[in-house]
């Protein structure tokens, strides 16, 4: 039995020292293409309209000025979100005003009326 492992072990060593030779083959094939994707690049970037990277920069960090400030909103929300009675009393405070404001503009049919034609003349106004 321990002569089989040992055949074993000998197959094993015998088979690993022809795949080295292609192994240094395939590191020169990929530092070649590696060279030239990277000549690729290059001459890609050399194309590029640079005095335009400035309008792309403005949008890139306003975009992350949202993110930033939608993260500190979310962590103050979960923060009073947190307070045992907070979040009742929001929650009574938007049907006090969800309630008062439905009052004063849908009691009757021309407050209704007038809602209705302030909606359509904002929608007039921004969007053509």
């Amino acid at each position: 039995m321990s002569d089989a492992t040992t055949e074993v072990k000998d197959a094993a060593t015998t088979v690993t020292t022809p795949v080295d030779a292609p192994a240094q083959e395939d590191t020169t094939s990929f530092a070649e293409r590696y060279s030239d994707v990277l000549g690729k690049v290059n001459d890609t970037l050399d194309q590029v309209d640079w005095s335009q990277m400035g309008r792309i920069g403005k949008i890139v960090g306003i975009f992350a000025a949202v993110i930033i400030a939608q993260i500190l909103i979310k962590g103050i929300l979960d923060t009073i979100n947190l307070l045992p009675i907070v979040p009742g009393l929001l929650e009574l405070l938007g049907v006090v005003v969800v309630g008062q404001w439905s009052w004063k503009n849908l009691t009757t049919s021309d407050k209704r009326n007038a809602l209705v034609q302030r909606v359509q003349t904002l929608r007039k106004e921004y969007l053509g």
